[in-house]
């Protein structure tokens, strides 16, 4: 089924883990066989074959440079203009793929109509270019404001204010703390030019207050149900309804931490914690309960998200075992058009009424 996966870190992926994603995943996973810079080497899911093989036609691509202040533990630039630097080289590698005949950017509703109809149209896998809709992960790499007409120039689409601990326009994951004047600026400019506003990541205090100031179009790309695994980075029910009435879609995410609880990273496994596909379902079906409909859940997989197979569900091997995700819905009691809202419908429709 064509699958609409609304977060990948592909870019980040090229340019930092030096991963060319033009090749088989075999063959990513041979090169990393000996590395031990980074948790996940040799057990990557996410290449352009995969994408293909999966059926997974369009997915929502990021950028990410996290700027760290001096007394911030976590990785990061030193600077804002180093973590300017880095997104460019991550929008150059998008582009050169997009010349290597790899992948086309998405950024308007001709662009989608195309994407979806030659995606639909074409036979031979290795043929299929894999749209892309530029997102930025966490704004930090926005030196100013202004930066963002620069940055929807270049096909920037949406953007998530936050990502993990304090930011310079937003609080993140493990922080609190509203937004502050440039923050809010950040909003006013984001509606201006009809970004769309991914609240992923974004601290309680911050969620509600960009709720209250934000008017434009809001999604949430890759986030999990904090009644079944209780963290501040997963969503609460009394959020995920106010998304429902926003018209937002959730993207359900395949980090095992946030799928099951009592995670502990560097020593849980996915067998050992029985973290499943069938258990992210369960995510999946929270959400719809929640609504009520099928209208609001779609898949946002955060797969290539600096973790590999030592932190996906057991039964996934590469991003292709998305398909593996309509048998398990119908074998919960959905529908076949419940399914095509979840693996794709519902972010085309979110994406027209946004770009209409």
């Amino acid at each position: 089924m064509f699958t609409i996966d609304a977060h990948l870190d592909l870019g980040m992926n090229a340019m930092e883990w030096n991963r060319d994603l033009r090749s088989s995943i075999s063959e990513i996973r041979d090169r990393e066989k000996t590395m031990t810079d980074k948790p996940d080497r040799g057990k990557g899911t996410v290449c352009l074959p995969s994408l293909r093989k999966g059926d997974i036609g369009l997915v929502v691509a990021t950028q990410i440079a996290r700027y760290v202040a001096p007394d911030n533990s976590l990785p990061g630039w030193h600077s804002p203009e180093q973590a300017w630097a880095q997104t460019q080289a991550q929008l150059a590698w998008y582009k050169t793929m997009e010349e290597a005949g790899e992948m086309v950017q998405v950024k308007d509703l001709d662009s989608l109509d195309q994407q979806v109809k030659n995606w639909m149209n074409t036979d031979a896998a290795e043929n299929k270019k894999i749209g892309y809709i530029l997102s930025l992960e966490g704004a930090d790499s926005l030196l100013t404001v202004e930066y963002l007409e620069r940055a929807y120039a270049y096909g920037l689409r949406a953007v998530g204010p936050a990502h993990y601990g304090p930011g310079r326009y937003a609080n993140g994951t493990d922080a609190s703390g509203k937004m502050g004047p440039n923050g809010l600026a950040l909003l006013k400019k984001m509606e201006t030019l009809n970004i769309i506003l991914d609240t992923t990541h974004l601290c309680d205090d911050a969620f509600w207050q960009a709720l209250e100031n934000f008017n434009g179009h809001i999604w949430a790309s890759h986030n999990n149900c904090r009644a079944l695994v209780n963290h501040n980075r997963q969503y609460s029910d009394e959020q995920i309804k106010a998304l429902i009435e926003r018209g937002a879609v959730i993207g359900a995410a395949m980090d095992a931490w946030m799928i099951v609880p009592n995670w502990v990273r560097g020593q849980s496994t996915p067998r050992g914690m029985n973290c499943s596909l069938d258990t992210l379902i369960d995510h999946i079906d929270h959400i719809c309960q929640l609504a009520g409909n099928t209208l609001h859940v779609g898949i946002g997989s955060d797969l290539d998200g600096a973790f590999g197979t030592e932190q996906t569900p057991y039964d996934m091997d590469t991003i292709a075992d998305l398909q593996k995700i309509p048998s398990l819905l119908t074998k919960r009691g959905y529908s076949k058009k419940d399914i095509e809202h979840i693996m794709h419908g519902n972010w085309l429709r979110f994406l027209y009424k946004a770009w209409a």
